[in-house]
């Protein structure tokens, strides 16, 4: 070993302090943890591990937070097919949401598949009795890519009463805004016209995603309650099996408000992240998933 390179073997160097700073294990432990952001999917879990908490962990882990899961369902499932769903019961996915809320210093919150009223009462319970609601982005799941329905009926009331107040950020796919307002947006204006509508009747920020319009280009609009305006843009690819990005996505932003950043970066640097993911897919034979870890 060359003099000089021997702190190169050592684990005492925190990658979080200037470079060749030295620090007992304990202290590295104390300082990586600290400055190691927290967050928290409350979300179904998809044995492919494409989308649900599988994929947002990864997406957590590949930008540099700690995630935790509140899982909601166990869903029997690989790209283009689902074949059962099996509910956990609501008073479980209570004590899930009560105990890491209590032990831990959440700093975003992301939903994924709720399922039925009686889940996404208990949650909007327990986020709503908090001292402080931390960032909380809903990406309302509604439909698999294949088509199944993975919202029970009624529920869609539930959501627009009991959790889209406690909304940051909403994230509806196209089919989803579609439910949501009642329209059918088959373009971007109408889509941004279908977008005003929930955001009026939410009070909530809503980001449009455009992929599933037809374009050279996928473009997402940021809708803000006070009716500000960004777009987000990325050239469409085309032959991928887009299970999971809805996931990814909405993880990737709730990463970056975890970090500190203001609404309009994170979901600029999650579109950047969902966007490689995508086109750096991965697959066997004819089952295939999205590169969150970005290997």
């Amino acid at each position: 070993m060359r003099k000089g390179d021997w702190w190169k073997s050592k684990k005492w160097e925190c990658e979080y302090l200037p470079r060749k700073t030295f620090l007992p294990s304990h202290l590295r432990t104390f300082y990586h943890s600290a400055m190691l952001p927290v967050v928290l999917t409350i979300a179904g879990s998809d044995s492919s591990c494409g989308a649900g908490a599988q994929a947002d962990l990864k997406t957590f882990s590949a930008l540099g937070c700690h995630g935790l899961t509140a899982i909601t369902c166990i869903v029997a499932e690989i790209p283009g097919n689902v074949r059962s769903i099996q509910a956990v019961k609501p008073e479980i996915v209570r004590d899930q949401l009560e105990l890491l809320l209590k032990a831990y210093p959440v700093a975003a919150i992301k939903t994924g598949m709720l399922f039925s009223t009686p889940i996404i009462r208990v949650v909007a319970g327990v986020l709503a009795s908090l001292k402080k609601l931390p960032p909380l982005v809903i990406d309302p799941v509604m439909v698999a890519s294949s088509g199944a329905p993975l919202l029970k009926p009624g529920a869609l009331i539930a959501y627009e009463k009991l959790l889209f107040p406690l909304a940051t950020l909403i994230t509806p796919n196209l089919d989803e805004l579609g439910l949501l307002t009642g329209l059918r947006p088959d373009s971007q204006a109408e889509m941004r016209s279908a977008g005003k509508r929930l955001t009026a009747a939410t009070g909530s920020a809503v980001l449009l995603k455009g992929g599933h319009l037809k374009g050279r280009t996928a473009t997402d609009i940021l809708l803000t309650p006070d009716w500000e305006e960004q777009e987000y843009s990325a050239p469409f690819i085309k032959g991928v099996e887009t299970h999971g990005t809805g996931c990814t996505y909405s993880a990737a932003i709730v990463a970056g408000l975890a970090k500190g950043l203001p609404l309009p970066k994170a979901i600029g640097l999650a579109k950047k992240f969902v966007t490689r993911a995508i086109a750096d897919s991965l697959k066997w034979g004819k089952v295939s998933a999205l590169d969150q870890v970005q290997h």
